[in-house]
């Protein structure tokens, strides 16, 4: 859920600032810095930190204040997370993050589809492989988006794995991520398109194998297109990933 108000803004301010590494881990703040830094209310400030608490970025101490968690300890699957990682000088390791679970876990959730899926959940698969052709032919690329992002929604759903299905949103920060960042094709694919009716087709029939192999071609395809554009420096960034995607 998005976060309205004063205190959202001071929350997805000092979340940037975190995840740019402006403040490091085991700086502490105190509650009066916040304050002072973001011109606000106690009350706004003490909203904000809480958020923060909840999202493991920070933790609150007694005469102590405010103390920076490693990145390592974040909810780093939070959606406002991932944004805040994307936006900083380290969004290539974030990218290829995401890219890396992805790859783990829907070729996986594709085969568990091919078995488990319900009769509704087939045909809503297939349909938003169909409005992504349609988007694609009429080169609408907010359409193709929003459709390819809908898709993996309902392909980790219909695995019946309810642990896989909360990753939806992660995945999608990634999907729109590749919008945002210019790391599309100007023109949406033809191959990317029968790559996705390969997988709704395979999960219709319940053909598990051909389900996963097909969801692994989209990922594959999508982490080499990141990578090719990474390579040309289209997305500026300071900092370099200490692992190979695979």
């Amino acid at each position: 859920m998005e976060l309205q108000g004063l205190h959202g803004q001071v929350v997805d301010a000092l979340g940037r600032s975190l995840a740019a590494e402006e403040l490091r881990a085991g700086q502490v703040l105190r509650l009066e810095d916040v304050q002072e830094r973001y011109g606000v209310s106690r009350t706004v400030a003490r909203e904000a930190v809480r958020v923060l608490e909840s999202k493991r970025v920070v933790t609150s101490r007694p005469r102590v204040g405010l103390t920076v968690r490693p990145m390592s300890a974040w909810n780093l699957y939070d959606p406002q997370v991932i944004r805040w990682r994307l936006a900083s000088p380290a969004r290539d390791v974030q990218l290829r993050e995401l890219a890396e679970l992805r790859a783990a876990v829907e070729p996986a959730a594709a085969a568990l589809a091919a078995e488990l899926a319900t009769p509704a959940e087939r045909r809503e698969l297939l349909a938003h492989a169909l409005t992504m052709a349609d988007a694609a032919r009429d080169g609408d690329r907010p359409a193709f988006v929003a459709a390819d992002t809908a898709f993996h929604r309902a392909l980790l759903t219909a695995s019946g794995n309810g642990m896989f299905a909360q990753l939806a949103e992660a995945t999608e920060e990634l999907l729109v991520a590749r919008r945002d960042l210019l790391l599309l094709p100007e023109q949406p694919e033809t191959a990317a398109v029968r790559r996705h009716l390969d997988v709704a087709e395979a999960v219709a029939a319940g053909r598990a194998a051909e389900a996963a192999q097909a969801v692994a071609s989209i990922v594959r395809a999508a982490r080499d297109e990141v990578e090719r554009l990474l390579a040309c420096a289209l997305v500026p960034s300071t900092s370099t990933s200490s692992k190979e995607s695979s």
